[in-house]
């Protein structure tokens, strides 16, 4: 019979495993653990060298043939790690399930639809030897002109918090161990969309009060639901790189939020405090500022594996801080099996779990219930006496725009290139032609995404970072003058033109500082309009953009932002009348780029936010509004606790009624407003929700109960307490003050 080591062995405790296994490991194999690097180049002499423990790029066989030679040629035989960033879907694998990306999905206000989404991107994802997503974003959008807000969950902190949680247990489940399931990520902690002038991974000059007040929400929640890692951002607070940030790291997530599991930094952010932010001398320096401010792994940075070492041995660095963050590491290694029944993959599962049926049908419904009905002046849904719809428009068939960002057309690890099926994805055009039975559909792409003038600058940056081929798909069609396009939508009964961004625009280092419609698409509706032939726009694009036209002149306005791959099917199948909309937007939309900010949840001031050129302060589209083809009704809104003491709950109702000829799903929000403070707050701060379906004519009492804590504001001395005094209560369809009603109550 085998010996086994205590570490070895799968019945002791999991502490004692830690424990056994620290005790027998040198220095450099505990600054082992520390280190993720780029599984491509060569990771053998990594292990060998540097007894890395993590690795990226390296995804099913490789990965299984690297946790091998580990296995069999290290003297402890410590697994590693596999991480990716699977963030709505593990995108990366050719057939892998896409869902709409994380702003799409939160136009559904629903948390068990975004719990499933990360159930079945863990088991896609963890039968291609992935251990670990760095999901989800939990970055709480401010700036529309940051390239990653289609990576948020919008706006709203708590909606955020929310569904940042649901994803999360749906990533990893009861048991990690579990081999459907795989590690979190949270990420970037934190602050990171509060970045000046919405520039990626730039300074954000932001106090403690308001991290605590609006940033560190949705994390906090996070820890609650039992996310395993965390990561740190690029950027600096208040001139400190979150990197070095002691505070961020270790006083508030670690010791005051009681997280148990590892940080890691993200793609060379050691090197960054040296190379780009200035606040190390030297790669020395950063590495040691680092392991003080508690990182427990570093992503990328290769010279932090020796420089650790020479640290710790030269006296400058505690080795405690060393053996905290292994210790950390190991503890996750071990939960995941991976020193017992999970050490490999069976990748045999793939043909069983990627792809099937159940998933397609999933992300079919996940679309369904995240796309927005913003406009509809009685054109939808298409009438049964049309006979020609014309699809126009240069995002009506590109699958990589509905796909949105974190998808690629090639695999990490295989040297064939191979690509995502063309049939797996049904653009706007697609859907429509399925769905459209003896009505005629006609289609021309009419323009580029771009200006001309600006392709050959855009061009050559997309070449530099992406190669050629995925450049030609944006520049290969549509540099006409759009003659086509308008004589099909001329002799059509509906257009319908489908219209936004793409992935030049989209994810990190793609800020715009313009969010007006790009290249000739605005021309393009106006051409359409003048046909007089009523127009229906689509939009799909990673972020609100500044649309006040479209809003004016269009008889319809669809935000789907990017649905996923099934995007267009759901689309078609809301025009068509297949079932109503369901979706709320999650973030609004501004008239003009110079309107910022205008998220819901401004500080009151004296000018009430007015510009000499709007005349007026409101968004064009708001947080939380969204269209039906039915009607609901609110009315009778009471609080059950008028007043609330400490520790108690305060309860409310409202009466809902469909009063349409459609059953659908609404949502209803619950809004609270502090309304004298001892430091500013909100004007309304979301607190609840509720997704209510009705049919025609049916009426719901609908009941909220919102903990004590919820009605709690961080005060001047950093103390997070419920004043007391006068507060009011909205409920209502959106946040906009004509869709709510009012009540008071008191905190005594």
């Amino acid at each position: 019979m085998r010996e086994y080591l205590r570490y070895q062995d799968e019945s002791a405790l999991l502490e004692e495993r830690v424990d056994d296994l620290m005790l027998r490991m040198t220095l450099e194999e505990k600054v082992g653990q520390m280190c993720q690097l780029d599984g491509r180049k060569k990771p053998k002499q990594w292990v060998d060298e540097h007894h890395v423990g993590s690795f990226l790029h390296l995804i099913g066989e490789p990965a299984n043939a690297l946790q091998k030679y580990v296995f069999e040629n290290t003297r402890l035989g410590i697994p590693l790690i596999f991480g990716i960033d699977a963030i709505h879907g593990h995108a990366f694998w050719p057939t892998a399930t896409v869902f709409p990306t994380q702003l799409g999905v939160s136009c559904s206000w629903n948390p068990g639809l975004v719990n499933e989404m990360g159930r079945i991107t863990a088991k896609e994802t963890a039968c291609t030897g992935m251990h670990w997503t760095f999901s989800p974003v939990l970055g709480v959008t401010r700036d529309l002109r940051w390239g990653r807000v289609d990576e948020t969950f919008g706006e709203d902190p708590y909606l955020a918090g929310e569904l940042g949680a649901a994803v999360i247990e749906g990533y990893q489940g009861e048991d990690v161990s579990d081999p459907e399931r795989i590690l979190a990520c949270p990420k970037h902690f934190a602050g990171y969309p509060g970045s000046i002038g919405g520039r990626d991974s730039y300074e954000a000059e932001l106090t403690q009060r308001s991290m605590r007040s609006l940033y560190l929400k949705p994390f906090k929640r996070a820890v609650e639901a039992g996310a395993a890692t965390f990561m740190t951002g690029y950027h600096t607070i208040d001139g400190v790189s979150c990197t070095a940030n002691r505070w961020l790291l270790n006083d508030v997530l670690k010791e005051e939020w009681g997280f148990e599991g590892f940080v890691i930094t993200d793609w060379m952010n050691v090197a960054h405090m040296v190379h780009d932010q200035k606040v190390s001398p030297n790669l020395k320096d950063a590495t040691k500022q680092a392991i003080q401010a508690t990182n427990d792994m570093s992503m990328t940075t290769e010279e932090f594996c020796g420089l650790a070492v020479e640290l710790v041995k030269e006296g400058s660095l505690d080795v405690s801080l060393v053996d905290d963050a292994c210790r950390r590491v190991l503890r996750m290694k071990f939960m995941l099996g991976l020193f017992d029944k999970n050490r490999y993959t069976d990748l045999s599962k793939q043909s069983e779990w990627i792809g099937i049926e159940e998933h397609r049908e999933a992300v079919l419904e996940a679309a369904y219930e995240s796309i927005v009905l913003l406009k509809n002046d009685d054109v939808l849904p298409i009438k049964k006496e049309v006979k020609k719809i014309a699809v126009l428009g240069p995002n009506a068939d590109d699958v990589m725009a509905q796909l949105g960002d974190w998808v690629s057309w090639q695999v990490y690890g295989e040297a064939d290139g191979t690509t995502r099926p063309r049939e797996l994805t049904s653009t706007v055009l697609d859907g429509i032609r399925g769905q459209a039975g003896d009505i005629e559909v006609t289609y021309d792409r009419a323009c580029s995404i771009m200006r001309p003038e600006d392709e050959e600058i855009v061009m050559a940056r997309t070449r530099r970072e992406y190669g050629d081929p995925f450049g030609e798909i944006f520049w290969a069609e549509g540099k006409g003058d759009m003659q086509q396009s308008v004589q099909l939508a001329a002799e059509a009964d509906v257009a319908v033109v489908v219209v936004g961004d793409n992935r030049v625009f989209i994810g990190e280092n793609r800020d715009r500082m313009n969010l007006d419609l790009s290249g000739r698409q605005q021309e393009l509706l106006e051409k359409v309009k003048a046909k007089g032939t009523p127009m229906v726009v689509v939009l799909i694009n990673s972020k609100p953009l500044s649309i006040p036209w479209v809003a004016e002149n269009a008889d319809a306005v669809i935000e789907t932002f990017n649905p996923g791959m099934r995007g267009g099917e759901a689309l078609a199948g809301l025009l068509f009348g297949e079932r109503d909309f369901t979706g709320k937007l999650t973030v609004s939309f501004p008239f003009h780029v110079g309107q910022q900010p205008v998220y819901y949840n401004q500080l009151p001031g004296w000018h009430t936010g007015y510009y000499v050129d709007l005349f007026h302060n409101q968004p064009l589209y708001a947080f939380g509004y969204g269209l039906h083809y039915t009607t609901f009704e609110y009315s009778d809104l009471r609080v059950q606790t008028p007043v609330l003491s400490e520790g108690e709950v305060l309860k409310a109702t409202v009466e809902l009624k469909n009063t349409g000829d459609w059953t659908a799903t609404e949502i209803v929000q619950l809004y609270i407003n502090d309304v004298y403070s001892s430091v500013v707050t909100p004007i309304k701060e979301l607190k609840a929700f509720k997704r209510i379906n009705l049919e025609p004519g049916e009426k719901k009492t609908v009941s909220f109960e919102v903990p004590f804590e919820e009605l709690a504001l961080v005060n001047a001395d950093l103390e997070t307490v419920v004043e007391v005094g006068e507060f009011e209560m909205m409920v209502g369809s959106s946040s906009r003050d004509e869709d709510l009603l009012k009540a008071a109550f008191e905190v005594k």
